[in-house]
């Protein structure tokens, strides 16, 4: 049974240790994911970042094992490509037997629309399609844990709305960049609720949060005036990122969080997300529109014929 307990302190932390525990987490060369790498190092966890570049990857695992003695190890990947999405999951499979917490941490948004190379949307690829890829992928090991956590850093943005099934690449509609981060938000979290649905009765939990208001990097991708707004006011308006850190921490390593799945949550807070985040048939919708983009889907273009080892156990639990 999955409890029902209501987390209402935003700054809640644990004193539970993470030591002998396998953690992969996505974003963490800067902000929330670098605050949260070190949270984790910190806490006694093994790491395997997944970062775009390398270069960055390699500073942010120096400054780990300098500070905690950390021996993190790193996977290149990035979320523009879905191919490499792919490869990187293979690589941590084949690496890793056993995945005990996968943190989606990586994110961006733009004000300008921009198609990948796989044909979507970059904001809905990367913040989600990319996520949704590597948590699927991924759920093979993470199956055979003792107690897997799987936490997606979501957003409040997911209230912006946006999300338009028969136009996810704003073709026939003016680009509207908090929309398309809302649109991007709003499916993850939807996809949340169905595979926490699929993952009852196992030993896996998803969650979904959103890390508060905090000074990031997040709009490397956008113009120039939203990127001098941040840069000039993320001081005066915006959170540390050692605050989400702290809270992502707690929602992967608190033992009384053990048995609670398809949450969301406002920093350590249980909330309540947007309506439309509970509604089954759409949910139903988009979960096979992501399995279709995402070439998980066996009608989708150049899906495998038969699912490999590492994805026996995801493909288990897919239909």
């Amino acid at each position: 049974m999955r409890q029902t307990i209501r987390f209402r302190n935003t700054r809640r932390k644990t004193g539970a240790r993470m030591d002998g525990k396998l953690c992969v987490l996505t974003g963490a060369t800067s902000g929330i994911g670098l605050a949260t790498a070190r949270r984790l190092a910190k806490g006694g966890a093994e790491l395997v970042l997944v970062a775009r570049s390398r270069g960055k990857a390699e500073a942010v695992r120096a400054e780990l094992a300098a500070e905690f003695g950390t021996k993190a190890e790193l996977v290149i990947a990035d979320f523009n490509r879905l191919s490499d999405v792919r490869a990187a999951a293979d690589t941590i499979c084949a690496r890793y037997p056993v995945i005990d917490v996968l943190i989606n941490c990586a994110g961006l948004f733009t004000t300008h629309k921009r198609i990948t190379q796989d044909g979507n949307e970059m904001t809905f690829q990367v913040n989600h399609l990319a996520s949704f890829l590597l948590t699927v992928r991924l759920l093979g090991p993470i199956m055979k844990s003792p107690q897997g956590r799987i936490l997606q850093v979501n957003s409040m943005g997911h209230r912006f709305g946006g999300l338009q099934l028969d136009d996810l690449n704003w073709q026939s509609r003016a680009f509207i960049w908090p929309r398309a981060y809302g649109a991007s938000k709003l499916a993850q979290l939807m996809t949340v609720h169905t595979l926490s649905q699929k993952l009852a009765g196992t030993r896996v939990t998803i969650n979904a949060m959103h890390p508060g208001m905090v000074g990031t990097n997040i709009v490397q991708n956008s113009g120039h005036l939203l990127r001098w707004l941040m840069r000039h006011f993320k001081r005066l308006l915006l959170k540390n990122p050692a605050v989400s850190g702290e809270a992502i921490y707690y929602l992967t390593a608190a033992p009384e969080l053990a048995d609670v799945s398809g949450q969301y949550f406002t920093l350590a807070a249980m909330a309540q997300p947007a309506p439309i985040t509970r509604q089954e048939a759409l949910c139903a919708q988009v979960w096979a529109i992501s399995l279709e983009l995402t070439g998980l889907s066996p009608s989708s273009p150049g899906a495998p014929a038969e699912p490999s080892q590492q994805l026996a156990g995801a493909f288990s639990i897919l239909p």
